[in-house]
């Protein structure tokens, strides 16, 4: 893939779909007049082909239109969720 291309990293909260996994990108910034950190966050799509479990901090990549609402690629997985003993 070119460098050229948006990198963010982000957590999955979806992984129901096959090769699709849904990825919440959040963005905290502090307002420039009540110096408060406000976050924001949004969902986007992104093709999974290395099967990346809810919880798993992922890092995507900008791509072509895969489809409507893909345009994103699960580039690595950079931390797999921890696992609860039951």
């Amino acid at each position: 893939m070119a460098n050229n291309r948006k990198r963010l990293v982000g957590t999955v909260v979806s992984d129901k779909m096959e090769k699709t996994v849904v990825v919440t990108l959040e963005n905290r910034k502090m307002h420039p007049i009540y110096k408060k950190v406000v976050s924001t966050s949004k969902k986007v799509m992104a093709h999974d082909e290395m099967g990346a479990p809810v919880g798993a901090v992922v890092r995507i990549v900008e791509s072509r239109p895969l489809s409507k609402r893909k345009r994103w690629v699960v580039e690595e997985i950079l931390e797999q969720p921890e696992l609860l003993d039951s």
